[in-house]
Parts: structure tokens; sequence; C-alpha cells
């Protein structure tokens, strides 16, 4: 009778299965099936890798936010040179940067750019730790900043190479669940590392997963440019691998040409300014208008983020995918409810009389909040040709950055300084109050791309048709 394999035993023999599939796969013998299976299990290891890696790039500014008060003590820094650090001096390179490397990543290798961006950023982000002055403490900024903006815009190109057009609503989901991961990570790890191991310390530590990221996605992950895929491409698909890349004026041209795209970008730039104005400043909200202490504001918000960021970014790819996988209008509509919702759950949260309703309140606002991305980045990845795909997320990151990052936070700052004349210490929750309806002008924007959208797919030539990975002759959207 047969030994029962040991744990050890048993992975070993995993992997060695998992390699020769993966070699004979490579080498045409493998079955069409076993190639689809193979497809499968590299796509799901692209995209956690890729959601992982962009929480690690939200990480250091949670992080940042948690110790601006250690830091200020520190080096003697000034509020304005906190601002600056905080947000415009990062926000605009970051959201300039993100425009050349985009252009790069549409014709030349995506996960190189993945790789190198994420090195980058993470030992700036661990030479805060050694600043010695705001000088030097901006310029590592800056460095950050442009090694983060490498990130997302090849990220959502690649993304899309990978998987079609039924499937990318869930993709952009999940890849986008980093976003609230990342807050989760920075609030709670940034939170108890300053606490036992003071900032500088902190940020050497957090650098240290983005260049294990970094080198776990050089050896690991492949470019589809260098390396096509499994399944057989139309004529049509293969013109459009070897097409010349458009130049930046033919890309702001057909971006500006599309009702949908103009829509979507006033949307998202919209959603970034109220949305950053509303974010940065809910732990002072929490401070004064509750009397909270900064370690259990930082719990609180690690979960609603955590909770209503990863709820409502699944939930929306998962619907997306599930109930309107060739229905762009209907994902627009229903983040375009989302987006009502969300501002009528915060506005409720700034009048709520005690903590415990708020956090409930704004808990069941993320879910709405954090449906936006998934089926907004995949409508985009769809519309528009392979080689525009990742300068188009690039411009809706530089206009929402530099909007939102840069200008969100200033603006509830001097609304707050300007209604502090009547309403006192409660100056910030009104501040908050008189912002919510920008989320209702959002909303009126994405529910106007749902008008075009549709039309727009029609005329499209970037939906190619292909043959079933398969073999067994049945068509599908390639895209």
């Amino acid at each position: 009778m047969s030994q029962p394999l040991s744990p050890g035993s048993a992975l070993k023999v995993d992997l060695q299965a998992w390699k020769a599939t993966f070699d004979a796969s490579l080498s045409g013998s493998a079955t069409g099936e076993t190639r689809v299976k193979q497809h499968g299990v590299y796509k799901s290891y692209l995209l956690v890798l890729l959601m992982v890696i962009l929480a690690f790039n939200f990480v250091d500014r949670m992080a940042l936010g948690i110790v601006l008060q250690d830091i200020k003590i520190d080096l003697g820094l000034s509020d304005t040179q906190l601002g600056l650090l905080s947000g415009i001096a990062f926000a605009l390179f970051y959201s300039l940067m993100g425009i050349p490397i985009a252009r790069w990543a549409d014709r030349g290798n995506r996960v190189v750019i993945i790789s190198l961006s994420a090195a980058i950023w993470s030992v700036m982000v661990s030479l805060c730790g050694l600043a010695g002055s705001f000088i030097q403490l901006l310029l590592i900024r800056i460095g950050v900043g442009v090694g983060e903006a490498g990130c997302i815009p090849p990220a959502h190109s690649l993304i899309a190479d990978n998987f079609t057009r039924a499937e990318r609503p869930r993709a952009a989901a999940i890849y986008a669940f980093g976003g609230p991961l990342g807050f989760v990570l920075g609030y709670l790890l940034a939170g108890w590392l300053n606490e036992f191991y003071g900032w500088r310390l902190t940020f050497i530590l957090l650098g240290v997963p983005g260049v294990l990221l970094a080198a776990l996605a050089w050896f690991t992950l492949e470019e589809p440019r260098r390396s096509p895929p499994d399944f057989k491409q139309s004529e049509l698909a293969a013109s459009v691998q070897r097409c010349a890349q458009p130049s930046l004026k033919e890309v702001c041209v057909t971006l500006w040409s599309s009702a949908t795209f103009r829509h979507l970008l006033f949307g998202f730039a919209i959603v970034f300014f109220f949305g950053y104005g509303v974010t940065l400043w809910l732990p002072t909200f929490f401070v004064r208008s509750y009397g909270m202490r900064s370690g259990e504001i930082g719990n609180w918000l690690a979960l609603i983020f955590g909770l209503g960021g990863l709820g409502g970014t699944y939930l929306s790819g998962v619907l997306a995918s599930r109930y309107a996988a060739h229905n762009e209008r209907l994902q627009l509509k229903g983040i375009a409810f989302a987006k009502l919702g969300y501002g009528v759950l915060i506005l409720l949260a700034y009048l709520s009389p005690n903590k415990y309703l708020a956090f409930a309140l704004f808990l069941a606002a993320n879910v709405c909040g954090y449906a936006l991305y998934g089926p907004l980045f995949a409508t985009i990845q769809t519309l528009l040709p392979e080689r525009m795909r990742a300068v188009s997320i690039a411009i809706l990151y530089l206009f929402g950055n530099l909007i939102g990052m840069g200008l969100g936070p200033l603006a509830t700052g001097m609304l707050s300084d300007a209604f502090q004349l009547w309403a006192g210490a409660e100056s910030l929750r009104y501040s908050l109050i008189a912002l919510t309806p920008g989320f209702f002008w959002a909303a009126w924007h994405l529910w106007r791309a749902s008008q075009t959208v549709m039309g727009e797919l029609a005329n499209s030539p970037s939906i190619p048709r292909a043959t079933d990975p398969s073999g067994a002759g049945q068509t599908f959207d390639a895209v």
C-alpha cells in the first residue's frame, strides 16, 4: 500500500507538475485545454501581484499623514512646509511624470517599467527616514512621486492586454483593491511602527517590501508584446499590435473627441478634488468634533477603508462582470448612482450627533465610493486603442491628482478658516458639509458618459474578435 504524501512532498509534487505544465505550454506540446488553464493561473497571479504593488504605492502616503506631527517636531517645520511635503510638491511631479512614463508604457516593456518604478519609489521611501532637513525631505518626496507615477498607467494597460472585455470590470476592480488595502496597511503599520520605533525607522522599514515586490515582478511577469498570448489572435488584433505609436497630440485629439472620455475625465477629477478634500481631513474632523485620539482614529479609519473600500471595489467589479459584461452603459449608470449614494451618506455622517453613527455611515459611504474604479477603468481600456491605454490613465491621474491632491485639501482648509468666525470649533464640520454637493456633480458626469458609451464602442476599432483559446472554434471579444 502506498504511503500518504507529507505536506512537504505534496507541495514538491504540485510544483513539479506546475513546472512541467508550464514547460509544455512553452514548447507547444501542451494541449489546448492545458494552455488555457496555464494562462488562467498566470492571469490570476499577475492580478494579485499588481494589486499588492499598488497597495504599497499608497502605503507611504498614509504613513506620511500619520507621522506629520513627529516630523514637524523633529525637523522644526511649519504647517506650510508640511503641506508642501504632503500636497502640491508631491502631486505636481507625480502627475507630470505620469505622461512620459505612460508614453513609454504604450510602446515599451511594461513589466520593466513597473519593476523599476516600484524599486525607485521604495528606495526613496526608505531614504525619507534619513532626511536631516526640510529640503532633503522635499527632494526625496519628489523622488517618491516620480517613482510612483510609473505604477498605475502601465499596470492598467497590462491588465487590458491579458483580460477580455467581459473580464475587465472584475479584473480592474480586483486591481483597485490595492487602494483600500494600501490605506489599511498605511494606517496600521505606520501607526504602530511610529509608536514603537519613531518616524525615521518607520519609513526605512516601509520601503523594504516594495524592493522585494519589484524583484518579483521583474523575474516572474511577462510582457505580452514580447511573448504572445496562448490564444490565436485575429488579423485585426495582430495589426493593432504592429501599428506605430500615435503622437501625444493624436492621443489628446482622440481622447477629447470622445464625449464618453470627456465626461469620465471631468467626473474623475471632481471626485478626486472633493475626495482628497474629505479624506485628508477626516482624522482632524474626528479630533475636533468628537475629541478622539490619533491612535483610536487610525484603527477606525483602517477598518472603514478596509471593509468599505475592499467591499465596494469587489462588489462593483463582480456585479459588472456578471450582470453587465458587455453593457458599459449599465455599468456607468450603476457607478453614477453609487456616487450619489456616497454624497448622501457622508452628508449624514457629518451631521451625526455621535462618533459611532458617523463611523457606520462612513463605512457604508466607502462601499458606494469605491464602486467607481473597476467599471470606470475597464470602460476606458475597452473604449481606446491598445497604444493609447496607458496615456489615457495617466491623463486621468494628471488632472485628478493636480486638482484633487493639490487643491482639494487646501479648499477644505480655506473654507474652514472662513467659517470659523461663526462656527467656531465646528468650522471644519461645516466646511466638509459644504463640499458634499460636489459628489452629485461628479455623478452627473458619470451619467452623461453612460449615454454615449455604447454608441462609441460600436464604432471603436479596439474591439477585435479572437478565436476561443480552447481551440473549439468559437469567437469572443478579445479586448
